[in-house]
């Protein structure tokens, strides 16, 4: 085990060429999935804090349940619509990264939205009778909200780029784990523990856990600057 952890730092210190790969994919396909994510997330969780409508109550509620989406489950459905027989099969995306950011950003769409929606209807509850009273349109409103909440929501969007570069079932299923072309860091570390190459998936999962607490620190910054600006 330690001469598996000392081979796994040796490599990362190496730069070798397959983590490099792999952790470049990574980061490609979860940064795209959540910049996609963020363009219809952010302006609907604005939108939901800021209208009142029949049924929004529910609107909200079905939001929050489908944060929990099961990653497999999404995989499958996307899988289905991407396969031969599926309404975008044409298309070929099926075992392409196209088809592992596709995924991922059904998965984080909705809890940007969410998370978009709770801190923005904190905002409206402070500035929402001064954004009324200026006769504002809806949109304009939601856009105010959107820059007056910018550094709170940095830790929404975080919140999303972690879920999304450890997530596994969805990429593996719709991606196919396939080397040099959609094989990711989550992927990669299953596989390789399976065929028990320890050094190369302690290595990756080292990576990843770097990732991760990168993110969880540049969150907390962010949310220390948040309250200090608006505290």
């Amino acid at each position: 085990m330690l001469q598996a952890l000392a081979d796994a730092f040796a490599m990362i210190g190496a730069l070798d060429r397959d983590v490099l790969s792999i952790v470049g994919l990574s980061l490609r396909v979860s940064l795209a999935a959540v910049a996609l994510g963020c363009l219809v997330g952010l302006p609907a969780g604005a939108l939901l804090a800021i209208a009142r409508f029949p049924g929004r109550d529910a609107v909200v509620a079905a939001l929050n349940a489908l944060m929990g989406l099961p990653p497999v489950v999404v995989g499958l459905v996307i899988y289905l619509l991407l396969s031969r027989s599926g309404i975008l099969g044409p298309l070929g995306l099926l075992f392409t990264p196209a088809a592992m950011i596709l995924a991922q950003t059904v998965l984080v769409t909705p809890l940007i939205a969410a998370l978009a929606r709770g801190i923005l209807e904190d905002s409206e509850r402070e500035l929402g009778e001064q954004l009324r009273s200026l006769r504002l349109s809806p949109w304009h409103r939601a856009r105010t909200l959107l820059f007056d909440a910018r550094f709170s929501l940095v830790v929404a969007v975080l919140a999303a780029f972690g879920r999304a570069v450890s997530e596994v079932g969805a990429v593996l299923v719709v991606g196919g784990n396939i080397a040099g072309s959609t094989r990711t860091m989550t992927t990669a570390i299953s596989l390789e523990t399976q065929k028990g190459d320890l050094p190369l998936a302690l290595a990756l999962g080292l990576v990843l856990m770097t990732l991760v607490l990168a993110v969880n620190l540049a969150a907390g910054l962010v949310r220390g600057h948040a309250m200090r600006a608006y505290g």
